[in-house]
C-alpha cells in the first residue's frame, strides 16, 4: 500500500453496514497527503492531511505561512448512520465551525448554517477538480438559502512531490 492509499477494515464496521458504507467511508481519501497551497493575490501555505485513529478520522493541519499567520485544524469523520461526512474546524482566530456533507458528482461538499448577530446564512466548502496530484477548494456563502453562492476564498492544492 502506498502513502496515498488507505483502506478501512470492513470487520470494524457494524455488521448491518454494506460494502457501500465502506466505500463512502473512504471518499475523503483523495485529500490525504502533504499539499502546497496557492490562492489569489500571491497567497501561499501548506496543508497536511492524514488518517488517524485506525483510519476512521481525517486530521487536517492548515498553515497559511509564509503569507499569513492564519492556522487551523479540522477533524473529519464519516457517520454511517447519517450517511454523511461531519467535520469540525478550529483555528488560531478562535473559530469553531461544524459541517455536514457528502461526496457527490465528483465533489466533496460540506455545509453549515452560521449565525452572526441576528443574521443566519449558509456556508459551504467544495473540493472539486480532484485528481491524484491536485484539487481546488472553495469557501462560499449564501444569504438566500442556497439559491446563489458567493465565493469568498478559493485555494488551489498541489500535492508535494515525494522525494
Amino acid at each position: 500500500m502506498t502513502e496515498h492509499e488507505h483502506t478501512i477494515e470492513t470487520d470494524t464496521l457494524p455488521q448491518d453496514r454494506s460494502s457501500h458504507a465502506v466505500l463512502e467511508a473512504t471518499q475523503f481519501n483523495f485529500w490525504i497527503g502533504e499539499w502546497d497551497l496557492t490562492w489569489h493575490n500571491g497567497g501561499r501555505g501548506t496543508n497536511s492531511i492524514r488518517a488517524i485513529l485506525d483510519g476512521k478520522v481525517i486530521l487536517e493541519t492548515f498553515n497559511a505561512h509564509p503569507t499569513d499567520t492564519f492556522q487551523g485544524m479540522s477533524f473529519s469523520v464519516y457517520n454511517p448512520s447519517m450517511r454523511k461526512w461531519q467535520q469540525t474546524w478550529v483555528d488560531n482566530q478562535g473559530n469553531y465551525l461544524d459541517f455536514v456533507g457528502a461526496y457527490q458528482e465528483g465533489k466533496m461538499i460540506l455545509e453549515r448554517t452560521a449565525t452572526v448577530g441576528e443574521e443566519s446564512f449558509l456556508q459551504r466548502m467544495i473540493f472539486f477538480n480532484i485528481t491524484a496530484t491536485q484539487l481546488d477548494w472553495s469557501w462560499e456563502r449564501s444569504q438566500d438559502h442556497g439559491t446563489t453562492w458567493e465565493i469568498l476564498w478559493q485555494i488551489h492544492y498541489r500535492r508535494k512531490s515525494e522525494e
